[in-house]
């Protein structure tokens, strides 16, 4: 008080009282409160509203597209449960996210938005976001996808016999097909009228797109899918990375056609043929050329190296020497050497970056520059090019990688529904709590 006193005894003392009684009068910011319990941690209200903010962003074009705010809320709630889940999860398992990883891929989306990483961080702050949240956010999506990998390793195996099969299917020769979905979920270990109530729900989903719903405001106000803010959108697939019991519906359906609701193990489905387009044939352009290599080691600088071969170019060139000749006499490249620098046909990409990149700029028969790779120094001619069908190959490639893909997602769905269920949760929401360990 004394202290108080004394100030008083000034103007500026004065101010500074009056301006500290007027702060004193306004509202005070709330303290950030638990939403949700989540095993050992928490889900505050400012991560909620935070992603309550993005997703309306998202929508500011389209909100009617949006459903009532309880119901969003719910929705965004659960997304950040089983994010928080699988981080747990992941740092559980000893998975780590250095800051350089982080930085790379801050860099990364920087740079796919024609900015700097300092740019992005300004037109975050500017936006009222918060950049080192955005951080976190990156950190906790590379720790997830670590995690899809680690829980994968080793359990999507793939045998000749499914790759034939599916080649032989009527589902593999139906292309790709773009699709949206409503999830109506059941719990894990569900009881009969848990699954009669889901089922009875997917019904009166169904009945509201009859009667005139637009398909992406339903997924977005009654699914309960990781992509039900997104309108359900699965993006394109191919038919036969769906569940066969999918598949054999879909072929059967035309663009804009839905699904009556489908059972699987995570609950009932609507799906919706969004497009479809048919498979294509896999041409590829070859190429074939010839190379002579002059390598660097301790005994040869990379200034040797360069000055050799530039030497060598120009005989050939002149014609004083027969390329195949000096391939044979100075060509470091054990492959290649004794064919007289011959590498036979092969894809751009199969001898690196700077091939590739090479080859498509010489015409036949022309003598590349000098160019340097981590052995040395080349030379490259170009014999010739050539399309080929490579569908039959790439085809079973893509059988192989459609099986892969589909027992991938079932096997990390499966993984999901088995960490929400084991885990304890406790809903805060309005102030109500909810725990239990199966999903809600």
């Amino acid at each position: 008080m004394k202290r108080l006193h004394a100030l008083l005894l000034s103007a500026l003392a004065l101010v500074a009282c009056n301006t500290a009684q007027a702060q004193l009068l306004q509202p005070q910011q709330p303290i950030d409160r638990i939403v949700a319990v989540v095993n050992d941690g928490v889900v505050l209200q400012s991560e909620l509203d935070s992603a309550l903010t993005q997703v309306e962003h998202q929508f500011a074009a389209n909100p009617q597209q949006l459903p009532p705010k309880p119901v969003l809320e719910r929705q965004v709630l659960e997304r950040l449960i089983l994010m928080k889940l699988q981080v747990q999860r992941a740092e559980e398992n000893g998975i780590r996210v250095s800051d350089n990883e982080v930085d790379a891929a801050v860099a990364n989306i920087a740079k796919q938005n024609k900015m700097t990483p300092d740019q992005l961080q300004q037109a975050i702050v500017q936006q009222g976001g918060d950049y080192a949240a955005f951080r976190k956010q990156i950190a906790d999506q590379i720790l997830v996808q670590r995690l899809r990998d680690a829980v994968l390793q080793g359990s999507v195996q793939v045998t000749d016999a499914e790759v034939n099969n599916l080649l032989d299917s009527p589902a593999f020769k139906a292309g790709d097909v773009e699709l949206a979905q409503i999830l109506i979920a059941v719990p894990e270990a569900a009881t009969p009228d848990q699954v009669t109530a889901a089922q009875a729900k997917a019904v009166d989903v169904e009945k509201a797109l009859a009667g005139g719903l637009d398909f992406t405001a339903a997924a977005i106000r009654y699914s309960q899918a990781p992509d039900a803010l997104e309108g359900g959108k699965l993006g394109w697939r191919r038919v036969d990375e769906l569940p066969t019991q999918f598949a054999d519906l879909i072929l059967k359906m035309k663009p804009g056609e839905v699904t009556p609701p489908l059972r699987s193990p995570d609950g009932f489905h609507i799906i919706k043929l969004v497009a479809q387009r048919a498979p294509q044939k896999q041409l590829i352009t070859e190429y074939h050329a010839r190379q002579i290599l002059i390598k660097t080691s301790e005994l040869v600088s990379s200034e040797q190296a360069q000055q050799k071969i530039a030497d060598i170019r120009k005989q050939i060139v002149d014609g004083k020497a027969d390329f195949s000749v000096l391939a044979k006499m100075d060509s470091g490249d054990d492959t290649t050497a004794n064919a007289g620098g011959d590498m036979g046909w092969f894809p751009a990409a199969q001898f690196g970056t700077v091939v590739a990149q090479l080859l498509p700029t010489l015409k036949d028969n022309e003598i590349s520059q000098p160019f340097q790779s981590p052995q040395g120094w080349h030379i490259l001619q170009l014999l010739g090019s050539r399309q080929v069908d490579r569908t039959e190959a790439m085809q079973r490639e893509q059988a192989r990688q459609a099986i892969g893909n589909r027992k991938a997602e079932a096997a990390y769905s499966d993984f999901l529904r088995d960490l929400r269920a084991q885990a304890y949760v406790r809903i805060l929401l309005g102030g109500a709590g909810e725990a239990g360990t199966a999903a809600p």
